[in-house]
């Protein structure tokens, strides 16, 4: 029996897609350069990392691409044309991973876990992170010597980067950031059901529609931006944009979302918590414009090449790329940004959102707005 183990159809315990048996077929296709990506999360972190794809791609023609991420990740990942296998970190991948061999190996979390697997597996050359003798985590190569300074030099992260993730994490590597665009495959069922739901809602073609994204994770409550802010701001959108304004947010937002339901002065569009993660992402794309902090939101509007505007406080709004579709607001306070998860000043409301004031906000939301033609 011939087989051609380096075929990227095979798969071993069932016919590939050509039902064809090794000898006889005219359709293999060697996997060439084997690549494997170890990016865990979080979500966010893993869409931005998702521009290397295209470069990957051109660089190692016709290479074969494996990522390793886990479970809610996953998600972002699974139609993704790029990429040809895709495992969650669980048992069987880690078994796996000690068997099979790769030419490169890019490791972009700075945890024990990626760490740990990217230090077993077996690989010619290894980027990125890896996890040593001592147990603590240290650059693989002199590339990404920068980026792990990042994780443990507050002065350098908070104050000297200017460079956005995306750029740090392409020359970790040794590549070079030239605007490769996030990759969000979002399916059609989940786009129709943004369309559908924002049609249920009788928002018109031609309404301008804006998205209030109110939450940012339960990790870093400083990541939010007031409530009443929000609730001021939509009122003055609908008031003076006569925008039709939706509520976005997961489950962590239900309490949120139904007090700014209650204390704006107009029939606001709730959108609901219990949405699944697509399904959300099929909200976000059925908007213009989305305000958000630091969260899952904003990554899915960048990737869906939707207008943000993003709060910060507490996170480091220098490594974000909009694309030129969007803009960050940023509190001019000393202590911002933090990474605390408790302001010690005001522990109810971080301090630097309190700051970022609801005119200072609909004033870049109307300039947003007019830059893109949509008002």
């Amino acid at each position: 029996m011939k087989l051609r183990l380096d075929c990227r159809y095979l798969i071993g315990e069932k016919p590939c897609k050509y039902k064809s048996l090794c000898e006889d077929c005219s359709n293999y296709k060697p996997m060439g350069k084997r690549l494997l990506i170890i990016k865990l999360g979080a979500m966010g972190d893993v869409l931005r990392t998702t521009p290397l794809l295209k470069l990957l791609r051109e660089k190692y023609d016709p290479g074969h691409i494996t990522w390793v991420s886990d479970k809610a990740s996953f998600q972002l990942l699974k139609e993704n044309p790029l990429i040809d296998k895709l495992y969650i970190l669980d048992l069987n991948t880690i078994l796996r991973l000690q068997v099979e061999e790769f030419d490169i190996l890019y490791c972009l979390d700075k945890d024990t876990g990626a760490t740990s697997l990217a230090s077993l597996v077996k690989s010619k050359e290894k980027l990125g992170y890896g996890l040593e003798a001592h147990g603590n985590i240290y650059p693989l190569n002199k590339e990404a010597e920068y980026s792990f300074q990042l994780g443990i030099n507050d002065p350098l992260k908070f104050k000297k980067n200017k460079q956005s993730y995306q750029e740090f994490i392409f020359e970790a590597i040794g590549l070079k950031f030239q605007g490769e665009e996030y990759i969000l495959p979002v399916s059609d069922e989940d786009l129709k059901y943004g369309q559908n739901l924002i049609k249920s809602k009788e928002i018109k073609e031609g309404d301008l529609v804006i998205g209030l994204n109110t939450g940012c994770g339960p990790i870093f409550a400083t990541k939010k931006w007031t409530l009443e802010g929000y609730v001021t701001l939509a009122n003055k959108l609908h008031r003076e944009l006569k925008a039709k304004v939706l509520l976005l947010g997961g489950p962590e937002e239900v309490e949120r979302n139904s007090q700014i339901k209650s204390l704006v002065d107009f029939p606001i569009i709730d959108t609901g918590c219990d949405n699944t993660l697509m399904q959300f992402a099929g909200i976000v794309n059925s908007c213009h414009l989305i305000i958000t902090g630091d969260s899952i939101a904003m990554h899915f509007a960048i990737a869906l090449k939707r207008l943000v505007l993003a709060i910060f406080g507490s996170t480091c709004a220098q490594e974000v790329y909009f694309y030129n579709r969007g803009k960050a607001m940023v509190p001019d306070l000393e202590c911002a940004p933090c990474y605390r998860k408790i302001c010690l000043d005001a522990p109810a409301s971080a301090k630097c959102m309190q700051l970022i004031t609801v005119e200072e906000v609909y004033q870049e939301i109307v300039g947003l707005l007019k830059e893109h033609n949509l008002i």
